[in-house]
């Protein structure tokens, strides 16, 4: 992370120089104690010297308080992985306005307010009230308002519209969405094949590969995000309902996202076992949530995205991608609270308490909440 670093800087460009403290007081007409209280960050100089000295110097005001309002990608990642912690072990509004604060330091660093949005939506849950979560919720949207204004970064801002449609969702602004993306559904072109055509044609093939696998992966995942909701528009329609169930499924099965990505199973089952029980039909609920439970309590700790045997070439490219690496936006303490949660605070499980079956699977599920 930048800071200031004026002296640091002073002290640098002096012994380049070969220039003595005494004769750059001279030069700036204060003392030399003044420049050495300078160049150890005891004090900093006037604001109405700052021009004078960067001319002496020959470098720019930025360059001479050694402070830019950006931060490198690694930085980003460090700070999101550590605000995220504190999330799960600290006073939710100290945390908050941390993040704040950091706002307002690097309020011209796009990335960085774009996962500092994430944080907001992915721990808004934390507030202390449900008003408290929306305003959350509220911060979260303007600041992918802002990153969508403002950065020059084309993926950046396709990334903060579909999160500013996802706030809208949240706080109940439908109308506003379809506004918002209604222009955004024209044809997709893949830009994987033919980046990986031209990483071939240079002779990289292990590159092309790489951008394949990353692609198909993403689209696996996409795929999924399309079909389950699909499944909650076909009530009347059983066998159209049955069919996308075992196509969901198959993907699922071919693709092995038990060990690919373990937490889309996860969503996955509950989707499903929610749609059963919406239909009523508690035996097959029950089927899909022991499955559910079974992934839950297995070896899948700690949750990470990962490549496996087929997908050979992804870690590097999740590490090298992604703003947060293989890491994913929350703690795990606060993930497998949620794995919990997702039934025993479920309202559409509630006809299920008292199945014998039911209560066996919350019980080896609240096994996670202590280890």
């Amino acid at each position: 992370m930048k800071e200031l670093n004026i002296g640091r800087i002073l002290a640098k460009h002096r012994h380049q120089q070969n220039i003595t403290q005494d004769e750059l007081a001279e030069y700036m007409g204060v003392s030399k104690a003044s420049v050495s209280k300078w160049e150890t960050a005891a004090t900093y100089p006037d604001i109405t010297l700052l021009p004078r000295l960067a001319a002496f110097f020959n470098i720019s005001i930025d360059e001479l308080m050694g402070y830019e309002p950006q931060m490198s990608k690694d930085d980003i990642r460090k700070l999101y992985r550590q605000l995220s912690h504190d999330f799960s072990v600290k006073p939710f509004e100290q945390v908050m306005a941390r993040c704040r604060e950091l706002t307002k330091k690097y309020f011209s660093c796009a990335p960085l307010l774009f996962q500092i949005g994430n944080l907001y939506v992915n721990h808004c849950a934390l507030a202390k009230t449900p008003q408290d979560s929306l305003t959350v919720l509220e911060e979260a949207m303007a600041l992918f308002i802002h990153v969508k204004e403002e950065s020059d970064n084309v993926s950046l801002t396709e990334q903060a519209l579909n999160m500013e449609a996802f706030c809208l969702l949240r706080l109940g602004r439908e109308a506003e969405v379809i506004d918002l993306l209604s222009d955004c559904t024209s044809l997709r072109m893949s830009t994987e094949t033919l980046l990986s055509e031209a990483f071939q044609l240079t002779g990289n093939t292990r590159k092309a590969k790489q951008i394949l696998q990353a692609g198909t992966y993403q689209v696996i995942l996409e795929l999924l995000n399309l079909l389950i909701p699909y499944l909650a528009l076909c009530p009347e329609e059983n066998e159209i309902f049955e069919e996308t169930c075992r196509r969901i499924l198959a993907i699922t099965e071919i693709f092995q996202l038990k060990t690919l990505h373990p937490s889309s199973l996860l969503t996955v089952y509950l989707s499903i076992a929610q749609e059963y029980s919406r239909r009523s039909d508690k035996e097959k609920s029950l089927d899909i949530l022991e499955k559910y439970a079974e992934l839950a309590v297995s070896d899948i700790y700690p949750l990470r995205l990962k490549g496996d045997s087929y997908f050979t070439l992804l870690d590097d490219w999740l590490e090298e991608c992604l703003p947060l690496g293989c890491s994913l936006p929350r703690e795990e303490s606060l993930v497998r609270s949620d794995i919990v949660k997702a039934l025993t605070d479920n309202p559409l499980f509630t006809s299920l308490s008292g199945h014998v079956r039911y209560q066996h699977i919350i019980r080896r599920l609240e096994g996670l909440l202590h280890k």
